[in-house]
Protein backbone atom coordinates (compact mmCIF):
# COMPACT_ATOMS: atom_id res chain seq x y z
CA UNK A 1 0.00 0.00 0.00
CA UNK A 2 0.75 3.78 0.12
CA UNK A 3 3.18 4.80 2.47
CA UNK A 4 1.11 6.75 5.64
CA UNK A 5 2.94 10.31 6.01
CA UNK A 6 2.11 12.20 9.26
CA UNK A 7 2.29 15.77 9.67
CA UNK A 8 4.68 16.87 12.31
CA UNK A 9 2.97 16.63 15.73
CA UNK A 10 4.33 18.64 18.50
CA UNK A 11 2.73 17.04 21.84
CA UNK A 12 1.94 19.19 24.79
CA UNK A 13 3.57 22.39 25.32
CA UNK A 14 6.30 22.23 28.21
CA UNK A 15 9.35 23.34 30.34
CA UNK A 16 10.75 19.78 30.57
CA UNK A 17 11.93 17.83 27.06
CA UNK A 18 10.24 14.48 28.41
CA UNK A 19 7.00 14.87 28.55
CA UNK A 20 6.55 16.77 25.17
CA UNK A 21 7.92 13.24 22.78
CA UNK A 22 6.08 11.16 25.28
CA UNK A 23 3.05 13.14 24.59
CA UNK A 24 4.17 13.32 20.84
CA UNK A 25 4.79 9.61 19.95
CA UNK A 26 1.48 8.74 22.06
CA UNK A 27 -0.12 10.95 19.02
CA UNK A 28 1.98 9.28 16.60
CA UNK A 29 0.44 5.68 17.77
CA UNK A 30 -2.98 7.19 17.64
CA UNK A 31 -2.69 8.87 14.28
CA UNK A 32 -0.52 5.75 12.40
CA UNK A 33 -3.29 3.37 14.19
CA UNK A 34 -6.04 4.79 12.51
CA UNK A 35 -4.19 4.69 9.33
CA UNK A 36 -3.71 0.81 9.85
CA UNK A 37 -0.17 0.52 10.45
CA UNK A 38 2.39 0.80 13.65
CA UNK A 39 5.55 2.38 14.69
CA UNK A 40 6.98 -1.11 13.80
CA UNK A 41 6.59 -0.07 9.64
CA UNK A 42 8.21 3.37 10.39
CA UNK A 43 10.06 3.69 7.63
CA UNK A 44 11.37 7.60 8.81
CA UNK A 45 11.60 9.68 11.33
CA UNK A 46 12.67 13.43 11.73
CA UNK A 47 12.68 15.53 14.76
CA UNK A 48 13.11 18.45 15.10
CA UNK A 49 14.17 20.01 18.49
CA UNK A 50 14.11 23.81 19.37
CA UNK A 51 17.23 23.21 21.60
CA UNK A 52 19.93 20.49 20.22
CA UNK A 53 21.03 20.16 24.10
CA UNK A 54 17.69 18.22 24.48
CA UNK A 55 19.50 15.45 22.35
CA UNK A 56 20.29 13.05 24.66
CA UNK A 57 17.01 13.60 26.74
CA UNK A 58 15.11 12.90 23.69
CA UNK A 59 17.00 10.05 22.61
CA UNK A 60 16.28 8.34 25.85
CA UNK A 61 12.30 8.48 25.03
CA UNK A 62 12.50 8.07 21.80
CA UNK A 63 15.29 4.91 22.18
CA UNK A 64 11.82 3.57 25.15
CA UNK A 65 9.41 3.89 22.44
CA UNK A 66 10.46 2.77 19.25
CA UNK A 67 10.04 -0.76 17.92
CA UNK A 68 13.54 -2.16 19.06
CA UNK A 69 13.91 -5.07 15.69
CA UNK A 70 12.36 -2.38 13.18
CA UNK A 71 14.15 1.06 13.81
CA UNK A 72 13.46 3.50 11.48
CA UNK A 73 16.14 5.82 9.42
CA UNK A 74 16.06 9.12 11.59
CA UNK A 75 17.50 12.57 11.46
CA UNK A 76 17.45 14.65 14.29
CA UNK A 77 18.40 18.78 14.35
CA UNK A 78 17.22 21.76 15.67
CA UNK A 79 15.22 24.70 14.55
CA UNK A 80 12.44 26.99 15.38
CA UNK A 81 9.52 25.52 15.83
CA UNK A 82 5.86 26.80 15.35
CA UNK A 83 5.23 27.84 18.53
CA UNK A 84 7.95 29.16 21.21
CA UNK A 85 6.09 26.34 23.49
CA UNK A 86 6.85 23.45 21.45
CA UNK A 87 10.46 21.89 22.21
CA UNK A 88 9.81 18.91 20.11
CA UNK A 89 8.53 18.27 16.31
CA UNK A 90 8.46 14.74 15.22
CA UNK A 91 7.30 14.23 10.97
CA UNK A 92 7.01 10.08 10.33
CA UNK A 93 6.48 7.94 7.06
CA UNK A 94 5.45 4.56 7.89
CA UNK A 95 4.55 1.72 5.27
CA UNK A 96 1.10 0.09 5.70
Amino acid sequence: GKPVSLAGQVGEPGADIAPPPKTTLAEIDALLAQAGTDKSKILMATIWLADIADFEAMNAVWDAWVDKANPPARATSEGKLASPDYLVEIIVVAAV
